[in-house]
């Protein structure tokens, strides 16, 4: 099946240089082949511009219900996605279709560890595209429906964990960009504070922001495109605030409008807002720094200003 995959797939997996990922888009023409003949799928279209971490393709089942199936490299973490809306059950987030055949939500249905079916939502309608204060509220209404325990025995990887590995390459980064150093180690001084204070964790989105949540049919806003992770609350609501920064940066009450929303999002979900707080500091952080090191300055530069408010 010959195609071109999207531009902005092709350049995320350059930028984050997941092991495997030019062998993966090598190959994916014959992976979306095999994937839609095992799956006696009719395709409609490739999904543009699509997201960062898969191909999505919009297809049709054999009895001619809509679908989208998704073809992700397993340095994407496909297997624990497949867990989390197993898990979820479409409770807030998309519909897994082939559920039934991940016995172990290993992620190895059908022969396919990286692919998943799953139930066709509305790509060009997301919650981004509500104003401002309606985007915020749905978003956080949805979001609250996905903080569940995880299930028994899990593997997802943990808050601690992943932030761990983070910092590592945060510190590094400090190193060789002194400019950058005392905004990492005032994420990284918050990022052990709260690590040593966590709360239960529960099962979190791990990647959340007003484009992860789609309009559906059977419920008006569900989520997708988890990257999950297991931890305290107040980690998934990072991305949430930092949401549009790009418009934040660009008025003079970006800042106060910032400490606003920390506020109004901590109240609305019943959190603390200074955890709330220093997490999207780290995460914010760590954004910047990651853009420096994969050569997006301007974006690195947004991010960092954004995280000197907090």
């Amino acid at each position: 099946m010959a195609f071109e995959p999207p531009p902005r797939l092709v350049r995320a997996l350059a930028e984050t240089r997941r092991d495997g990922a030019d062998a993966w888009l090598h190959d994916l023409p014959e992976l979306l082949r095999r994937a839609v003949a095992l799956r006696g799928l009719t395709v409609e279209r490739v999904h543009r511009p699509g997201g960062r971490s898969g191909l999505i393709v919009l297809v049709r089942r054999a009895d001619g219900s809509p679908a989208v199936l998704k073809l992700a490299p397993a340095a994407a973490r496909p297997g624990a996605e497949r867990a989390a809306l197993v898990r979820w059950d479409g409770f807030g987030a998309v519909r897994l279709l082939d559920a039934d055949e991940a016995g172990d939500t290993s992620g190895a249905a059908a022969g396919d560890g990286g692919v998943l079916l799953l139930e066709r939502l509305h790509p060009e309608m997301s919650v981004r595209s509500l104003p401002e204060a309606k985007a915020l509220l749905e978003a956080a209404g949805t979001l609250r429906r996905l903080w569940v325990e995880p299930p028994a025995g899990h593997a997802f990887e943990t808050v601690a964990g992943r932030t761990g590995r983070q910092a590592e390459a945060m510190r590094a980064a400090a190193e060789a960009e002194p400019d950058v150093r005392p905004l990492v180690e005032s994420a990284l001084a918050a990022r052990e504070e709260l690590v040593a204070s966590a709360p239960e964790g529960r099962l979190l989105h791990g990647t959340f922001r007003q484009s992860k949540v789609l309009a559906g049919e059977r419920m008006p806003w569900l989520a997708v495109g988890p990257d999950p992770v297991v931890g305290e609350c107040a980690f998934d609501l990072a991305r949430l605030v930092r949401d549009r920064v790009e418009d934040l940066v660009a008025t003079p009450s970006g800042a106060s409008t910032t400490r606003r929303r920390v506020k109004r999002l901590a109240e609305s979900l019943d959190l603390d807002r200074e955890r709330v707080r220093g997490w999207t500091l780290f995460r914010a952080v760590e954004s910047g720094v990651r853009a420096f090191r994969v050569g997006r300055p301007r974006d690195a530069e947004v991010l960092l200003e954004f995280a000197g408010w907090l």
